[in-house]
């Protein structure tokens, strides 16, 4: 294998997106044959070097795994909380492997987030370019007007950039009504954000389809993808074949 940039090597473990793995490296947290790399466009080779970040040394994941999970409210996506709170780490019993959150939802979200150690598989889900819509169920209080309708479906300006078009339907009319959303950008907090910004809370959010791949486990559970539904991904993503 040749030398690579730092910041690829690390993505393609699965340990973090490049942008992610950019900020590591700017940040002294990353390491080479015993010596701190701070500077972006360093190369190294990971069949050779010894690579360490924040002291655990990466290699390539001897088996790809590529999981779907359910979660529950009031969980972490991270893999560590330095305020203690319950991660989606405590749910993934059984799972030898060490497994990243792809992309992310919030503390009081839930629903399908997918998981896995597969770095290229998780860049482009979680990448712009990708146009992958995510479906989401929302209970919000009260119903939006036309005109704030049209607004999500035309884009909405968010701390000075507008949001790309998002699908919108009511499912259930209520004093506090349930909507379908579905974007294809997935910025922190950002359906919450676009309702706020129509002058609406949101009360409940769960993610139910990620692409093709709709949530059908309980909360709390995870299943692993079929090798079907990964090959699926995989040319929905227009990724090279043959990796999983």
């Amino acid at each position: 294998m040749s030398a690579e940039r730092l910041q690829k090597i690390i993505s393609q473990v699965g340990l973090a997106s490049r942008r992610a793995a950019e900020k590591m490296i700017q940040e002294g947290r990353v390491t080479v044959n015993g010596l701190i790399v701070s500077e972006l466009g360093s190369k190294a080779d990971l069949e050779t070097d010894h690579i360490k970040v924040d002291g655990r040394l990466i290699k390539k994941p001897g088996k790809l795994v590529y999981l779907a999970f359910n979660k529950p409210r009031a969980v972490v996506t991270t893999l560590s909380d330095p305020e203690g709170r319950q991660t989606v780490v405590k749910f993934l019993k059984g799972v030898k492997e060490r497994v990243y959150p792809v992309g992310r939802l919030d503390y009081y979200s839930e629903g399908l987030l997918l998981l896995s150690n597969d770095g290229d598989f998780a860049n482009a889900i979680m990448s712009k370019r990708s146009q992958l819509v995510k479906t989401y169920v929302v209970k919000v209080t009260g119903a939006l007007t036309i005109e704030q309708e049209d607004k999500f479906r035309t884009g909405i300006s968010l701390n000075g950039q507008r949001t790309a078009p998002a699908g919108l339907k009511m499912i259930k009319p209520a004093t506090n009504p349930w909507y379908e959303v579905q974007l294809t950008e997935g910025r922190q907090n950002q359906i919450r954000l676009m309702f706020k910004n129509c002058g609406r809370l949101v009360e409940k959010l769960r993610r139910v389809k990620i692409g093709f791949l709709k949530l059908d486990i309980p909360p709390g559970e995870f299943r692993h993808l079929t090798p079907d539904e990964v090959a699926k991904f995989r040319r929905v993503l227009k990724l090279e074949t043959g990796k999983e």
